[in-house]
């Protein structure tokens, strides 16, 4: 049975370790001000079926996860970066949540707590919750799903299970068809080893799938009678050309290792945790004199597999071997597989505390070292130690600029107190082990108080010497108002990170073709744009000192205007 406290607690860690640091670092990559800008739209428009943005494009997924954006940026009265990551916040920490009741209610409460804690800080999860993407999103409610169906298989699968056809509505919403496939494909697996039969599983699930489609596919019908048959290629290409490889351009393809590499990355710190407990592993596994030990082991293990496990076990399998079919993988598509294996982790752990905890001793160890270099690091840097052993090469690249720009940047009381947060952790950690306190959450206190040090100063002093937002602020000097137009000869790309500081002025010059105006294009383009369109006149106006995050070249601002006939 969940305890209230505990819950209490939780929430409580989760809104000091999130909301304070959302907004530290500015847009530095295409992604975020991409799905941003659509929000952004949608409030500029009233638009909020199928806004154009970008100047010309559509959104390349469905609007669910715009519709928070807009709906929190419209109470705060505009878009920023801090309203942008809000959804994705969100979704994380109700997503640890409902990890913790899920866990607390059917495998105590200290197993639940350690779960949820860990779910938040493995690397993949933390960077999905701090980001403007619609992944984390798309993550809560494929969760959500799962445990809603277990919920449904423990009443015998009575009924209609309406949570788990709302989220799964809400997540087609957000990404396509993968929100309902997903959970029904792991619900009808565990269903049939649990000795339903075929029919039912199938007619059952069939169904649900049904009923969940309705919601979204009123929003895809509302969609195609403003896109029509553009919308309806994107549509098809996004979801079903992406799942079979066939789509008209490449998009993250990657072998089959891919995941592999990314679940172990994904995870850390606690892949650390794993290789430190290796050695014991292959110890253990010596015993075992051939190979079909190993599958008859695993099958024992199957079979004394208590329902909760075995649910979680099959989350993970099957939707880690499902995104292992199509060529475009990212790490964020396993994002749903992460709370799941969080369950066996800390498990894990726990066990490691009562047979070796020398093994979690080594690793909060390791883990104090590693949490007080960045604080040498930024010291060093702040000091102008780093800058002074710089060549003059270095010192004018983008990474003499970015460690110039770290130097020169002031910080407050309570930022370096986020600085100082991994030292007093680990103060905490030693105290414990020299009274030979309990050291399990004094080593999470050091994962916390790293990415709390991490979120809210160090990485926020490197990410914003990388963005566009100067640029974009150097432009609209030059240009306070009006339309500019843009011009990038690699497809699908624009200026993402510009347009959005600029509020959405920037449109897509082949489309317009105006007769006069400001064109924002790299240096590599010119040459061959200004051979194309020699009609037109161009005088440079503005050149930007440093590489677009976005294209990774200069932007060059043009006055233009058609030549006279």
């Amino acid at each position: 049975m969940k305890d209230k406290k505990l819950f209490i607690v939780l929430i409580a860690i989760c809104i000091l370790t999130v909301f304070p640091f959302l907004g530290e670092s500015l847009f530095q990559s295409k992604g975020e001000p991409r799905e941003a800008i659509v929000a952004y739209s949608m409030l500029d428009t009233g638009n909020w079926i199928l806004p154009v943005n970008n100047g010309g494009d559509i959104a390349y997924k469905p609007p669910f996860f715009h519709w928070c954006i807009a709906a929190v940026s419209q109470i705060s009265g505009q878009v920023t970066e801090y309203t942008s990551r809000m959804p994705s916040a969100i979704a994380m920490i109700i997503m640890t949540l409902c990890i913790y009741l899920f866990y607390a209610k059917r495998k105590g409460n200290n197993l639940g707590l350690l779960t949820a804690l860990i779910t938040m800080t493995a690397f993949e999860v933390h960077r999905g919750g701090w980001a403007c993407r619609v992944d984390m999103v798309l993550t809560l409610f494929i969760v959500a799903a799962l445990l809603q169906f277990y919920q449904w298989y423990e009443r015998n699968e009575k009924g209609i299970p309406f949570w788990a056809i709302i989220w799964m509505g809400c997540a087609t919403l957000t990404k396509g068809p993968v929100g309902i496939i997903l959970p029904c494909l792991v619900t009808g697996v565990f269903l049939l080893i649990k000795g339903r039969s075929f029919m039912s599983v199938a007619g059952k699930l069939i169904l649900t799938g049904i009923i969940s489609c309705i919601l979204p596919a009123i929003w895809y019908v509302a969609a195609y009678q403003q896109g029509g048959d553009n919308f309806l290629t994107l549509v098809m290409e996004e979801n079903f050309g992406r799942f079979m490889g066939k789509m008209s351009y490449g998009s993250h393809e990657h072998g089959f290792h891919y995941n592999f590499l990314t679940v172990l990355s994904g995870y850390v710190p606690y892949t650390l945790l794993a290789l430190l407990a290796l050695p014991m592993a292959i110890k253990n596994l010596k015993a075992w004199e051939k190979p079909k030990h190993w599958w008859n082991a695993f099958k024992s293990y199957i079979k004394t597999m208590d329902s909760a496990r075995l649910f979680t076990l099959l989350s993970i399998v099957l939707i880690f071997v499902f995104y292992c079919i199509p060529k475009s993988k990212r790490s964020t598509y396993l994002l749903p597989i992460y709370p799941f294996i969080a369950y066996f982790m800390a498990e894990f752990i726990y066990y490691l505390i009562q047979k070796k905890e020398c093994i979690w001793k080594l690793y909060g160890q390791i883990l104090a070292i590693v949490g007080i270099l960045p604080i040498i690091a930024f010291f060093l840097i702040k000091g102008g130690i780093v800058s002074n052993m710089l060549t003059p090469s270095l010192s004018n690249s983008s990474f003499g600029q970015i460690i110039n720009i770290i130097e020169t940047t002031p910080i407050d009381a309570i930022h370096w107190l986020y600085i100082l947060l991994p030292l007093i952790a680990t103060c905490i950690f030693i105290r414990s082990v020299r009274n030979k306190r309990p050291i399990l959450y004094p080593v999470m206190g050091i994962i916390f108080t790293i990415y709390m040090s991490l979120d809210g100063v160090i990485l926020p002093e490197v990410l914003n010497a990388k963005s566009d937002k100067p640029i974009a602020e150097a432009i609209q000097e030059k240009v306070p108002e009006g339309n500019i137009y843009g011009y990038i000869s690699s497809d699908m790309m624009r200026f993402f990170t510009v347009n959005f500081y600029l509020g959405n002025r920037v449109l897509q010059f082949e489309i317009e073709k105006p007769e006069k105006g400001y064109l924002l294009i790299g240096p590599h383009d010119y040459e061959p744009f200004a051979q194309r369109y020699s009609d037109y006149q161009f005088e440079e106006v503005y050149r930007s000192e440093k590489k677009s995050c976005d294209t990774k070249a200069p932007i060059i601002m043009y006055r233009f205007e058609k030549k006279a006939q």
